[in-house]
C-alpha cells in the first residue's frame, strides 16, 4: 500500500506502467535480434543484456496491476476519505 500510494502521488498511473512493460518486451526482442548480429566475442554480453531486460516486463506489469487496484479502491471510497 505504501509503494502504490507513493507512485500514485508521483503521478504514475497503471496504464503507463503496463505500456512500459509491453515496450520492454519489444526492447528485449530487439536486443536479442541484435545479439545475433554481433561477432562471437561480444555475443555473450549482448545475450545477457537481452535476458536482463526480459526480466522487467513481469515486474512492471505487476506494479501496474497494483496501481489499478489502488485506483479502484480510491474511486470507491467516499469523497471525504480520499482527501488528505
Amino acid at each position: 500500500m505504501v509503494l502504490t500510494d507513493l507512485l500514485h502521488g508521483l503521478g504514475l498511473r497503471s496504464w503507463q506502467l503496463q505500456s512500459t512493460s509491453l515496450g520492454s518486451i519489444g526492447l528485449c526482442i530487439g536486443l536479442w535480434i541484435r545479439a545475433k548480429t554481433v561477432d562471437q566475442d561480444e555475443r555473450g554480453n549482448a545475450e545477457r543484456r537481452a535476458l536482463f531486460v526480459g526480466l522487467w516486463p513481469p515486474m512492471l506489469w505487476l506494479i501496474g496491476d497494483s496501481l489499478t487496484r489502488h485506483e479502484k479502491r480510491r474511486s470507491s471510497l467516499p469523497r471525504k476519505l480520499t482527501r488528505r
